[in-house]
């Protein structure tokens, strides 16, 4: 079997174990998560409580399970603002070109010299904390980088021979883009959001971990990571569980990621 057979499968089965343990937890958790079991303080692992207990009693794989529900919808969230946004305003910019593309790039040029992290923190300590926050903020700053990704393509599409004969044939330009230009941008599309979610994760769970992403109504795994790091040598599982899940969540899509790159050639972000 091929190496990059090994990145598709290898990531496919990863990503799909992940989701479904972050899909759960939307719906479903074996205790609830912010209920206090005085009993249970600070036990590890056993057959009732598989990630252990907190210092207050909490479960650790009940929040850990909401806390990758909760970052999963986070960075979808930010991806479908992010890639939306970015794939109408690079389509129209490489379409058409001229003085209005000009000008967009070098907006998102501005944008893009700026770390997107450093960004968002500006954003959110003017905003204040929250999910809502975190998905406009993220959203906004990933625009750029679909926008260039997507322009970039259609500058090599839109004088090809195809295109040139809708043009005659009187086909709007609407059609023409979405229609006939877009279907080929899905290889790399396909790469580009791969990367893109695994940013979005990073960051929210940056921000979360700095006190500045999510509150605690509604933790993610960045948030239970800051929670578990002042307990970190004592009671280590309120750590290391929320930690394996966001390392496992961004190495089962950036080895999909790349298997999807290598196969169907696609460039990435």
């Amino acid at each position: 079997m091929k190496k990059r057979s090994w990145y598709l499968t290898l990531g496919g089965i990863l990503t799909a174990c992940m989701l479904a343990f972050t899909v759960t937890g939307l719906f479903w958790t074996p205790y609830v998560p912010s209920a206090m079991d005085k009993a249970a303080r600070g036990i590890g692992p056993t057959p009732a409580h598989p990630f252990g207990c907190d210092s207050m009693g909490r479960d650790v794989l009940s929040r850990t399970l909401e806390g990758a529900g909760s970052t999963l919808t986070i960075a979808l969230a930010v991806l479908a603002v992010g890639a939306v946004c970015g794939l109408v305003i690079g389509a129209l910019c490489g379409y058409y070109g001229g003085m209005a593309d000009a000008l967009v790039m070098r907006l998102c040029d501005a944008v893009a010299a700026f770390p997107s992290v450093l960004l968002a923190l500006v954003v959110l300590a003017l905003t204040g904390p929250g999910k809502y926050n975190v998905i406009g903020a993220l959203g906004v700053l990933f625009i750029p980088s679909f926008a260039r990704l997507v322009r970039g393509e259609f500058l090599k599409y839109r004088d090809r021979d195809f295109v040139q004969a809708a043009k005659l044939m009187g086909v709007p330009d609407p059609r023409i883009i979405f229609v006939h230009i877009l279907p080929n941008l899905w290889p790399t599309l396909l790469s580009g959001l791969t990367i893109g979610f695994n940013n979005a994760v990073l960051a929210e769970a940056s921000m979360s971990y700095l006190g500045i992403g999510v509150n605690t109504a509604e933790p993610s795994l960045g948030y239970l990571l800051k929670d578990g790091q002042g307990v970190l040598f004592t009671l280590p599982w309120c750590a290391v569980f929320p930690g394996l899940a966001a390392i496992l969540l961004i190495l089962g899509v950036s080895l999909l990621g790349e298997g999807i790159r290598e196969r169907m050639g696609g460039t990435a972000l």
